[in-house]
């Protein structure tokens, strides 16, 4: 039974094939006009690797930022709003919150459907739900003949309360369905169905202006590995971690903003648990950027809403954070004489200078490259050439170490700080901010990139030790075969946390258990493999953010309130005990469990647990030391080894400085740790 997890990213598309404990890691360089070109070619060259025939392969999943990239790039559908009237400008009069309240440099990016095309018809429901004012169907009807002669592809449906009762916005959803067959209609009843209009509006046009050209994408996905003779139908990770099938990605493809990142971050809480590390921060750094996360107690952090791209979005989504950092992030001189790496990036073509394709920028990789860390004698991925380091010298002298007046190994050390000080910065952020001391926690550093600065970044923040899974650079794509297929149902409840709010909670919470068990019988008739988790966003009263709060069912009002402290406190730093709480949202999470793979144990045999050569390599900018390389496919359980060392494998290159030693666990992943530290770390 053969397994296939798939990662597209900006730079590379990676591809892990599972045949029962056989993993078989690839990369390819991705194809971002054409993404489903990248992942065809590489299920023939991985599959040509395992000498599998496509008729063997049982399962597909997939893990995309494509719709991020349309909303970056703004490269999505020709895009409308039909909206209740008086509501029209909702999209532009937004939040009165600012991401920097002195800086007014920042703007926000523009509405995805042009005020032109935001056309308003007479509709009311109260705050309950009870009709006010009947639907126009006349008004949706000349709306979707103005919206023709345009050349609307996408319409989005946001009616005021509509999450109470989503009967208008049904019945304008069947009139413009039939009136213009070919536009993708997005309704937020079935998107976003939670209160709150402008982020409810946002993330169903969001989901409208990616629909076309995402349906376009999975349409020549499925062509092209039905082509191949695979025949089984693929999943979709959605931003929350979990799968879902291609039919619903194509329905709500807003969903897979972080599908790529959250396989990964979740790969990595399994990985770490199992390897007896429940406190950990993940980063990922790819080609392009690096994705972030904190992992407390072996549990991922969920958020209800996160920016993408400068535009809400509120579903489901692992708490991710993503700076412009990676192994192709362009290194530059600012006019006031400042080093800069990032955010912009090389991408897949030309790509960094190193790869002799005709990149001119100087790059991290490059920078790597240049102090030895990188062996110029073996590519980055299956089949490529030598990586060609006199073009990377010349592209960091060019471009760094001639306009700073500095040597080559010195801009090629100053890269890798710049770089590792972002890096660094962020995660403290997402680190300290929520009360978590780095001293006491694990890093998880993969990515193609990742292992290559991983100790570097622990320095930077006194975290004394790191976490490097096998085939670290397809660690998302692992994930992909780590997951489960899930899926969350949300009602609105807005009421106060007394005897009557909570009966309508319990009442909210009995509609949608019922439909996660349909939900659930569809996925797999084993209920022994049925999971349902319950959540409920509240706050103070008078706040304007939730906190999520877990409950079990038959859990009591004052239980609930004391978990509800509690999680605020941790959230938060602080509870208001005397303070009413309001409940505003219930949510269920159904999980079809029994479909993920996890980590197995190494066979104790096999391994040389020897260094086959050395090379000179820079640390400090100025001298070059013998440093040991090992093959990590030669080195087993228990092996230890003593920086400096470099540790090759065919998906990323780890780096143990000097002063750190790693060890291999019984799950094949190094650990590396500071010595001769004063850190402290609780596991």
């Amino acid at each position: 039974m053969i397994r296939i997890g798939i990662d597209v990213g900006g730079t590379f598309t990676d591809l892990t094939l599972l045949n029962g404990n056989q993993a078989i890691h690839h990369k390819t360089p991705s194809t971002p006009e054409e993404p489903a070109r990248a992942i065809e070619k590489g299920l023939q060259e991985i599959m040509e690797l395992a000498a599998a025939k496509p008729e063997e392969v049982s399962w597909i999943g997939h893990g995309t930022t494509v719709a991020t990239n349309m909303a970056i790039e703004r490269t999505g559908a020709k895009t409308a709003l039909v909206t209740t009237k008086g509501f029209r400008d909702v999209l532009e009069i937004g939040r009165q919150t600012r991401p920097n309240l002195y800086d007014y440099r920042i703007t926000r990016p523009p509405p995805l459907a042009a005020r032109r095309y935001r056309i308003e018809v007479a509709e009311r429901l109260n705050e309950e739900g009870s009709v006010l004012i009947p639907l126009d169907k006349t008004a949706v009807e000349d709306a979707s003949s103005s919206f023709s002669k345009a050349g609307i592809e996408a319409v989005a449906v946001v009616f005021l309360h509509s999450y109470r009762n989503p009967t208008h916005e049904k019945h304008a959803v069947d009139i413009l369905k039939r009136l213009l067959p070919h536009a993708f209609i997005s309704c937020s009843v079935e998107v976003s169905p939670e209160f709150r209009e402008f982020e409810r509006t946002s993330t169903t046009v969001l989901n409208a202006f990616v629909g076309p050209r995402m349906s376009s994408y999975f349409k020549d996905f499925r062509r092209r590995i039905t082509d191949l003779g695979i025949k089984v139908e693929p999943y979709i990770v959605h931003s929350g971690g979990g799968l879902m099938t291609l039919q619903t990605a194509e329905h709500i493809p807003v969903r897979t903003c972080l599908s790529g990142p959250a396989a990964g971050v979740a790969a990595a809480a399994t990985i770490a648990l199992k390897a007896g590390f429940p406190n950990i921060a993940t980063f990922d750094v790819g080609g392009t950027s690096t994705d972030i996360a904190l992992i407390t107690n072996g549990t991922i952090r969920i958020a209800a809403e996160r920016e993408v791209a400068g535009y809400p979005v509120r579903t489901p989504s692992l708490d991710i954070a993503v700076i412009g950092a990676g192994g192709g992030s362009l290194a530059q001189v600012d006019d006031a004489g400042g080093l800069t790496v990032g955010p912009k990036s090389s991408g897949a073509n030309p790509g960094p200078a190193a790869y002799g394709l005709g990149g001119k920028g100087a790059t991290l990789t490059d920078a790597n490259l240049i102090l030895g860390r990188l062996d110029p004698n073996s590519g980055l991925v299956e089949g490529t050439t030598k990586l060609d380091l006199e073009a990377a010298e010349s592209a960091l002298s060019e471009n760094v170490a001639i306009p700073l007046d500095i040597t080559l190994e010195k801009a090629a050390a100053g890269v890798l700080a710049v770089a590792t000080a972002n890096i660094a910065r962020a995660i403290r952020s997402a680190t300290s901010e929520r009360g978590h001391d780095l001293r006491e926690m694990a890093l998880v550093a993969y990515g193609g990139a990742g292992p290559l600065l991983a100790a570097d970044v622990a320095h930077e923040c006194g975290c004394p030790v790191v976490i490097i899974p096998p085939a670290p650079g397809t660690l998302c794509a692992r994930g992909i075969l780590m997951s489960d297929p899930t899926t969350d149902f949300v009602e609105t409840v807005l009421a106060p946390a007394d005897d009557n709010g909570w009966e309508s909670t319990e009442t909210a919470f009995s509609r949608m258990t019922k439909s996660a068990k349909g939900w659930l019988n569809n996925q797999t008739p084993d209920q022994t493999r049925h999971k349902i988790s319950r959540i409920i966003e509240a706050r103070y009263l008078g706040q304007g953010f939730e906190a999520a709060t877990e409950t079990r069912e038959g859990d009591t009002l004052s239980e609930f309130i004391e978990r509800f402290h509690k999680t605020h406190h941790t959230e938060h730093g602080y509870e208001i005990r005397s303070r009413k709480v309001e409940i505003v949202n219930c949510r269920v999470i159904a999980t079809a469990t029994g479909f993920k793979s996890n980590p197995s144990h190494l066979n104790k045999s096999g391994f040389s647990n020897y260094s086959t050569e050395t090379r000179k390599v820079c640390f400090d900018g100025q001298t070059r030391i013998d440093t040991s390389i090992y093959e990590r496919s030669k080195i087993g359980p228990s092996t230890d080894i003593i920086g400096p060392a470099i540790v090759t494998e065919k998906t990323a290159t780890t780096v143990i400085p000097p002063a750190w030693r790693a060890e291999v666990d019984a799950y094949g992943n190094l650990i590396l740790r500071v010595m001769n530290s004063n850190f402290s770390l609780n596991r």
